[in-house]
């Protein structure tokens, strides 16, 4: 399901979970609540992976 945008890949819940090493349902409640960066569409969210990584670099200064 990944695609370009910009340049920047497209990922689904489940990549996102890995990369984060969270559970989907957790990548899901974040991204509804605000904490993630997404958008849904057809009832399926997509993460740009730039998002993903400042997240990831938020989550590591924790």
């Amino acid at each position: 399901m990944s695609s370009e945008l910009d340049g920047d890949a497209l990922l689904t819940v489940d990549q996102v979970a890995e990369i984060l090493k969270l559970k989907p349902v957790t990548v899901k409640r974040y991204a509804r609540e605000g904490l993630l960066n997404g958008k849904q569409e057809k009832n399926e969210w997509q993460f740009l992976t730039s998002d993903i990584e400042k997240f990831k670099e938020i989550q590591a200064k924790l």
